[in-house]
């Protein structure tokens, strides 16, 4: 009964995942092609202080979104192996690995905008400090990340050992 449950509730979490993943997929596509050309011409404004923050921040923010991005489809892609039963498998190491390169470079954006914002008095020392805590936490998923591979990698093996304890069996039997 427990099982039954289970397969059924994990069919309507990938069921209601697919949704979710396209439309924050649609969102950031919104993001890229309307709210960045409307945020550079905001940025163009006529403060001097912020002139040195034109052309990096909306590099940061376009390569963020773009990371973004990315792991969505990495997401999408295993979502997609789990439904037909072959997330537990060596190619879903590569959705993961794709996943994990995608929050680093994130955290590295996220690290750059605070170096962008330092200089001057633009932006209050407390705001950068607090980018920075947000590019060590976005560094904490990528290792989260990196975590669940290794179990992944664990359950790929123990998947292998048992289909080659199975066919050994098939062979006695």
């Amino acid at each position: 009964m427990r099982v039954a449950m289970g397969q059924a509730l994990g069919k309507v979490t990938v069921l209601a995942l697919r949704p979710v993943i396209a439309a924050l997929l649609a969102g950031s596509v919104f993001v890229q092609a309307m709210m960045v050309p409307l945020l550079a011409v905001d940025i163009w404004g006529p403060d001097p202080d912020m002139a040195h923050l034109r052309i990096p921040f909306l590099a940061i923010a376009v390569l963020g979104v773009v990371a973004a991005q990315v792991v969505l489809l990495c997401v999408w892609r295993l979502v997609t192996m789990v439904r037909r039963g072959t997330v537990f498998s060596p190619a879903a190491f590569r959705y993961v690995d794709v996943m994990t390169g995608a929050f680093v470079a994130a955290a590295a954006l996220v690290f750059a905008l605070a170096v962008v914002l330092a200089p001057g008095e633009a932006v209050a020392p407390g705001v950068v400090l607090l980018v920075c805590m947000v590019s060590l936490a976005v560094l904490g998923v990528a290792l989260i990340v990196l975590v669940l591979r290794m179990l992944l990698a664990q359950a790929v093996a123990r998947e292998i050992e048992a289909a080659r304890m199975r066919a050994e069996l098939d062979e006695v039997i």
